[in-house]
C-alpha cells in the first residue's frame, strides 16, 4: 500500500507491503467553511461569551494583537484583518501593534512576516518581534501561579486593548495550542518560559497532549493569561489544507474551552492497542522546518508505540536543528538518551530549550527513534543520538521481518494534526480481554 506523508511543501509517498498489518491515522477531512474572510467577521460579532471587541473599546485606545510566529501555520492574513475590520471607525491602525509571539523562538525576518501577512498589511501596520532576552523590552508583573516569575512585552502590557489571535489543536505537553498560549509563552520572558517548562512540570505525566485538567503547564499558563489582562481571545481550528473549519471568539478562557471541545473531536483519534513501529511525520512545512519541532511528530507516534519500539519520523529540517538557540548543544551534552533524561530531570535550574530535550530524550530512552530528514547529515544526527534512513519503507521491513508476521505497524501521515490514542473501547471482540 502506498501512504503519502506530509513532507517539507509536498509529499513524500512511501510503499509498504500489502501483507503488513497497518493503520493509517490521518485527519478526517473536514471542509473549510465558506468565504473564510465573511466567516471569521461572523464569529467576532458574535462571540461565545461576552460582548463582542468592538464595544470592548473606545476611540484613542491602542491595541496589541499576539498572533504566532512561522512555526505555525495560523491563517494571519485573515484573522488580523478581521480584527482591524472590528474596530474601524473606533480605534486607528497607527495606534495598532501586531506581536509576534515567538516565545524563546527566533525573530521573523522582515520576509517572512510579509509571508505570514502579506504586504499591504505589514507596510499598514507596525509588526513587531517579540524577544524574550531583551529585557529592556520586558515588564515585570509579579509572581504567578506555582511560583512563576512573571515578565512579559512592554508593548502588550502597556496596551490598552489585548487580543490574542492563534489556532488551537492539541500540544504535546500543554494540552493544547492557542489561546493563553499567546500570552505566555508567546510574549514571555526567557526566566518565565523556562520556569513553566521546567523538569518538573514537563516530566508531569499529565502534562501531556489534550489533557488540561491539572496539567501543571498549562494551569499556570492559563493562570498567567487570565490574571494579567487579555481583552479579547480570537482562535481558529484548521483542516488539512491549513483552512478554516471553525473559529471562536470572546472572553479568552471561555473562548478556549469551547475551541478546546472542537479540536479533541476533530484532531484526536482513537485505536485500539500499540503498535511496533509508528511512522509520523510533523505535519510538513512549516512545522518540519527543524528537528526542534519535529520532536512534536515524535511525541505524536509515542503515544501509542510499544515499549523499545520504533518510531520513523520524517521531518525536512530545512532549518537544521535548528543553529540558534541551546537545543543542539543541551542534546549533544549526554552520552546517550538515559544519561541525557537523567541529567535533566535532576538539574535545579532550567536551560533554554531543555524541556524539548527533555521530551524527546524521554521519547528516545523508552523507543528507538530513526529520522528521514533532507538537510541534516547522519553525523549530525549523532549528536542528538539519531539514526537515519533513506528508505523508510525499507526500514519498516526491516524492523517487522525481525518481528514477525504479528508486526502491527502505524502511519500518522500528518503527524500531530491528528494525535492517536489507545482506547480499549474501539477493540475488536477477539482483542478484549
Amino acid at each position: 500500500m502506498d501512504v503519502d506523508l506530509a513532507y517539507g511543501q509536498g509529499w513524500l509517498t512511501v510503499g509498504l507491503p500489502d501483507d503488513l498489518d497497518v493503520t493509517v491515522v490521518e485527519p478526517q477531512y473536514h471542509p473549510a467553511v465558506p468565504e473564510e474572510a465573511a466567516y471569521l467577521r461572523e464569529v467576532l460579532a458574535a462571540p461565545v461569551a461576552g460582548p463582542r471587541l468592538r464595544d470592548r473599546v473606545r476611540p484613542g485606545q491602542s491595541m496589541a494583537i499576539s498572533m504566532c510566529d512561522l512555526t505555525r501555520p495560523q491563517p494571519r492574513h485573515l484573522m488580523i484583518p478581521a480584527i482591524l475590520d472590528e474596530v474601524a471607525g473606533i480605534i486607528e491602525p497607527e495606534d495598532v501593534v501586531v506581536l509576534v509571539a515567538t516565545g524563546t523562538h527566533r525573530g521573523n525576518t522582515d520576509a517572512e512576516i510579509r509571508q505570514m501577512l502579506g504586504g499591504e498589511l505589514t507596510d499598514r501596520l507596525r509588526v513587531v518581534n517579540h524577544d524574550s532576552r531583551d529585557t529592556a523590552s520586558l515588564t515585570w508583573l509579579g509572581e504567578y501561579g506555582e511560583g512563576v516569575p512573571v515578565w512579559l512585552n512592554s508593548l502588550w502590557v502597556d496596551a490598552d486593548v489585548k487580543v490574542t489571535t492563534g489556532f488551537v489543536e492539541p500540544h504535546f505537553f500543554a494540552g493544547f495550542s492557542g489561546g493563553p498560549k499567546l500570552v505566555a509563552p508567546g510574549l514571555a520572558a526567557l526566566e518565565t518560559v523556562l520556569t513553566l517548562h521546567d523538569a518538573a512540570r514537563i516530566g508531569d505525566e499529565r502534562a501531556t497532549w489534550g489533557v488540561i485538567d491539572d496539567n501543571p503547564v498549562h494551569r499556570d499558563i492559563r493562570t498567567i493569561a487570565a490574571e494579567t489582562g487579555v481583552t479579547f481571545a480570537f482562535d481558529v481550528i484548521l483542516n488539512r489544507e491549513k483552512k478554516i473549519v471553525r473559529a471562536f471568539a470572546g472572553d479568552l478562557l471561555a473562548m478556549h474551552s469551547a475551541a478546546r471541545e472542537a479540536a479533541r473531536e476533530i484532531a484526536m483519534a482513537p485505536v485500539d492497542d500499540l503498535f511496533d513501529v509508528v511512522v509520523t511525520t510533523n505535519s510538513g512545512f512549516p512545522l518540519d522546518q527543524n528537528l526542534y519541532q519535529a520532536v512534536k511528530g515524535m511525541s505524536a507516534a509515542y503515544t501509542v508505540v510499544k515499549p523499545g519500539g520504533t518510531i520513523i519520523c520524517a521531518a525536512e529540517c530545512r532549518d537544521g536543528f535548528p543553529d540558534h538557540g541551546s537545543y543542539k548543544e543541551v542534546l549533544a551534552s549526554a552520552a546517550s538518551p538515559e544519561a541525557l533524561f537523567a541529567d535533566i530531570s535532576a538539574r535545579k535550574e532550567t536551560v533554554p530549550d531543555q524541556w524539548q530535550v527533555q521530551i524527546q530524550a524521554k521519547i528516545q530512552s523508552g523507543a528507538r527513534v530513526v529520522m528521514h530528514t533532507s538537510y541534516l547529515s547522519d553525523e549530525e544526527l549523532a549528536l542528538a543520538h539519531l539514526t537515519q534512513t533513506s528508505d523508510i519503507a525499507a526500514t519498516v521491513r526491516e524492523v517487522c521481518a525481525r518481528i514477525g508476521p504479528e508486526a502491527r505497524v502505524c502511519v500518522l501521515p500528518e503527524g500531530p494534526l491528528t494525535v492517536p490514542y489507545v482506547d480499549a473501547s474501539v477493540r475488536p471482540a477477539d482483542h478484549v480481554a
